[in-house]
């Protein structure tokens, strides 16, 4: 990922894929060290071991100081808006959580 031409106020979201996404493999945590201030990063929370997992990640790449947000989304379907919350609060984490809008909206209808 090379930021190279790209406007300064843009806003890049770094999506680090969690365990239960079954796409693990795919994240590149050099881009972890490409972000910058104002940028975020985000979890798709799938269960448990997601959270846990990206609490884990939180820490050991110190997200809240590097980036502007740290979200965690509850996945569709799989964690209850609700649990994530009180996981969340219960660890104090200096992340925000997100719904996944899209989701609710159109329950990711083909198009949308």
């Amino acid at each position: 990922m090379s930021l190279a031409g790209v406007d300064a106020r843009v806003v890049t979201v770094l999506d680090l894929k969690t365990p239960a996404s079954g796409e693990l493999q795919r994240n590149d945590y050099s881009n972890i060290a490409r972000l910058r201030t104002h940028d975020q990063v985000k979890f798709v929370i799938c269960d448990r071991a997601d959270y846990d997992w990206a609490r884990f990640k939180l820490d050991e790449y110190r997200l809240h100081e590097r980036v502007a947000d740290v979200l965690f989304s509850p996945s569709f379907g799989q964690v209850e808006g609700r649990q994530l919350a009180e996981w969340i609060l219960a660890d104090n984490l200096p992340v925000r959580m997100q719904l996944q809008l899209h989701k609710l909206l159109w329950h990711d209808e083909p198009g949308h």
